[in-house]
């Protein structure tokens, strides 16, 4: 499946627990005389939107409305599903915090409400009042589908010109690695994503443009002296 048919290890790994619960459970073969082996998940490291390139992002938006919830996701850090999910009453203007409802493993956050993203969702409102949803379909009976705000990166990607890898996820690493590069602390950015483990978070770490640089080339040594 990885090598001839060329497909992802996550549909690789679906299948592969297809076939033990088959084997294991449906026939009953025991996993010591017959062992399904699990496809090997490969260590890729995602790529990393620059705060340039997050600027050329938003302002390439078509729409007042597509931008504030690229805006959203990016400032708060925030998974697609739980961008989507927000309310209006979840921005809380007097605390400047954003409440995340339910996020990932059913638990409840707070994250900062960005003063420039409160601005512009208080200059959107005066246009459109708000109502229940922050990002309502367009009927506003309930929140806008995860892949309407898939597309909508990937058309404002489209528009500004940037080639690098990955969905609307990417912002949410930007946030991350961006707070790092800006001397913010593992634990406080653990506890802002969302992490159960502060080792998921610390594989940000690797991806901050100032450990990257501290580390240097060899080639910039200073020559030997010639024989």
């Amino acid at each position: 499946m990885i090598q001839e048919r060329k497909l992802a290890w996550s549909t690789c790994s679906q299948a592969a627990h297809a076939f033990r619960f088959l084997y294991h459970v449906t026939l009953g073969r025991s996993p010591v005389t017959f062992h399904v082996p699990a496809p090997k998940q490969p260590q890729t490291l995602p790529d990393i939107l620059s705060r340039e390139e997050v600027w050329r992002l938003l302002r390439a938006c078509a729409h007042p409305w597509h931008r504030l919830l690229l805006a959203t996701t990016y400032a708060a850090g925030l998974r697609v599903s739980e961008v989507v999910a927000l309310k209006v009453a979840d921005l809380d203007a007097d605390r400047m915090t954003i409440h995340i409802v339910h996020g990932k493993g059913a638990k409840d956050r707070y994250v900062p409400l960005s003063p420039r993203l409160l601005q512009d969702w208080r200059a959107y409102w005066r246009i459109r009042p708000p109502h229940v949803w922050l990002f309502a379909n367009r009927q506003g009976t309930r929140p806008v589908d995860l892949t309407v705000a898939q597309k909508l990166y990937t058309l404002a990607k489209l528009r500004a010109g940037i080639q690098k890898r990955g969905g609307i996820h990417a912002l949410r690493h930007a946030f991350a690695t961006h707070l790092l590069e800006a001397g913010r602390n593992l634990p406080t950015v653990q506890d802002l994503l969302g992490h159960r483990h502060l080792s998921t978070t610390a594989r940000y770490l690797h991806l901050t443009q100032g450990r990257v640089l501290a580390t240097g080339s060899p080639l910039d040594l200073p020559e030997p002296p010639a024989a």
